[in-house]
């Protein structure tokens, strides 16, 4: 990693857009006493102080310039012998109630309530010429306070400084202690903490960093109050992801620690390992699409998703979906761009995904038919595009049959499945008796239902809906036997206006919301309400709709 590496990247999980630095520590894992290892999970990622400590208030204080990169603290420490570097490192006893105890150099010696937090003081005294050094720290120092004071002649120039806190959740295994030590280990080979370090490598806009070093004081902390600073959207920010570029297992069950780490007890300094069967070399990142070559067709990314505005216009879903049925699904609908989402839905599309949603994110969802392959996410689809010259032999191998709520790309000579329905005017495709039903609820004294809703055969995850409706009348729309509980915790001003189906084309409820496993009826409504609706319909048990009519499709 080098500075123009850095700054070419494509996200990060800090916010300040002009910041592409990277920072990094060890990773935790519990030893078990069979000697297995289990990682410890983090709990908020890492904080990233940026403090201006001075001398004195006429001390000038410097951006880090670019190519800069720095360690403090030592990997092969197993001991304590209180110098500088030692006293920056530092591990925090987690207890709210107040029972933490005082801080300590090495890994706390007993449970601790709410988890470890690690805690890395960088070095703020570069000796001004050497953007790196051999043991990547000789090339700076300590002030004589450690964290603050005067740089030494060997080392002028004062940088802003910076210091690490990571909060493990050390308190998921306090059941799991079988003698008096703590049973943890860092990712180093590290069982005693003293071995806990960090690594530094600027990504910084040198010149946005050096004028909010220069105009940013605020007591506050608060980083929004620098006007120097943009930031990335939070979506963005929490699904940055880099892939897995080493094959080697690093979560789960480990019989040993990832790479060539095994435990050093101490208390003499650990010494490098080699030959120990680990991978040596950084291959390709690790891909999470299907190879779906044999159908002219290829991966794309895991692309973000936005409910509001969505990647791909065309949505079907099935419950046996696999990345190979959703091609063969948009491939009927002219479709040049696929996506599967959420393990059970397909998206079609002839544009291309928004660059500012490709990039960074990582799908991680089996397929409900593969389990072996990934669809998608939670908003995030694993896109698919059509090669511009198919391989000899390629193509649909059969159209799926799949359940749809919108298609805007009129179909092509393949003929899309029959069960297939669809609300848009440019499909000729007919609705077949395929519906879903769905529980209505208004604002107070709204207008009722004056036209009849199609007769269908309602499909409902709910066991509290009866599952099969009767003819629609001319004077109001089929309704089926209410929840047994309607919830009471929605908006003031709304009722429920009963349990309804829904044609499908068109919808009774004619905008789409969202949809995924965390829907609840007062999120819906709170949803709708927040964008201007009078209506608002769930269905499907994850399915969120809303309108400001409530109107079946004319006869």
């Amino acid at each position: 990693m080098d500075y123009d590496t850095a700054r070419g990247s494509t996200c990060s999980s800090c916010t300040v857009t002009d910041d592409f630095s990277n920072y990094w520590i060890p990773s935790l894992f519990y030893r078990a006493q069979n000697g297995t290892f289990t990682p410890v999970s983090q709990i908020g990622g890492a904080t990233i102080y940026y403090l201006q400590r001075r001398a004195n208030d006429s001390e000038k204080l410097f951006a880090f310039p670019p190519g800069f990169r720095m360690l403090a603290g030592n990997p092969m420490l197993r001991n304590y012998t209180d110098v500088p570097e030692q006293q920056a490192i530092s591990y925090s006893c987690l207890d709210y109630s107040g029972g933490g105890g005082p801080e300590t150099g090495g890994f706390p010696q007993r449970n601790c309530a709410n988890g470890y937090r690690l805690q890395v003081f960088f070095p703020s005294c570069w000796d001004g010429e050497n953007l790196d050094s051999p043991d990547h720290k000789s090339h700076m120092a300590y002030p004589d306070g450690v964290t603050g004071g005067t740089c030494p002649p060997t080392h002028p120039i004062r940088f802003i400084s910076i210091f690490y806190e990571v909060i493990y959740e050390t308190n998921k295994f306090s059941d799991q202690w079988y003698d008096s030590t703590a049973p943890f280990v860092l990712s180093n080979g590290d069982p005693t903490g003293y071995g806990l370090h960090g690594d530094f490598v600027n990504g910084w806009n040198v010149d946005v960093l050096q004028s909010a070093i220069d105009d940013c004081n605020s007591e506050s902390g608060v980083i929004e109050e620098c006007p120097h600073f943009k930031y990335f959207d939070t979506v963005k920010v929490q699904n940055c992801y880099i892939p897995p570029r080493i094959d080697e297992p690093t979560e789960g069950l480990l019989q040993k620690l990832p790479g060539c780490n095994p435990v050093q007890e101490g208390p003499e300094n650990a010494t490098p390992q080699t030959d120990c069967g680990a991978p040596t070399e950084i291959g390709s990142p690790k891909s999470y699409g299907t190879d779906v070559s044999s159908r002219g067709w290829s991966y794309l990314d895991c692309v973000m998703d936005d409910l509001d505005n969505r990647t791909f216009p065309i949505r079907g879903t099935n419950s046996t979906m696999t990345n190979e049925m959703c091609i063969d699904y948009c491939v009927s609908k002219g479709a040049i761009y696929a996506g599967t989402q959420y393990g059970e839905e397909c998206y079609c599309g002839t544009n291309a995904p928004p660059a500012d949603r490709m990039g960074f994110a990582k799908c991680g969802m089996p397929c409900a038919g593969n389990s072996t392959q990934v669809c998608g996410d939670a908003a995030k689809l694993s896109v698919y595009t059509k090669n511009v010259s198919p391989i000899a032999g390629s193509g649909v191998q059969s159209v799926p049959a799949m359940s749809s709520s919108s298609a805007t790309i009129a179909t092509t000579n393949s003929s899309p499945p029959s069960s297939f329905i669809t609300s848009s005017s440019s499909s000729t495709v007919t609705p077949t008796s395929t519906s879903l039903s769905f529980a209505v609820f208004g604002l107070t004294d709204t207008v009722t239902v004056s036209k009849a809703l199609s007769t269908t055969t309602t499909i409902n995850r709910s066991s509290t809906t009866t599952s099969v409706v009767g003819t629609a009348s001319d004077s109001g729309a089929t309704i089926t036997s209410l929840p047994s509980a309607i919830p009471s915790e929605i908006l003031t001003g709304w009722v429920s206006k009963g349990c309804w189906v829904d044609p499908v084309n068109p919808r009774a409820l004619e905008t789409w919301g969202y949809w995924g496993e965390k829907i609840t009826t007062s999120g819906c409504i709170n949803w709708c309400d927040s964008k201007g609706f009078i209506y608002a319909g769930t269905e499907y048990a994850g399915q969120c709709f809303c309108s400001n009519d409530f109107a079946a499709p004319e006869e």
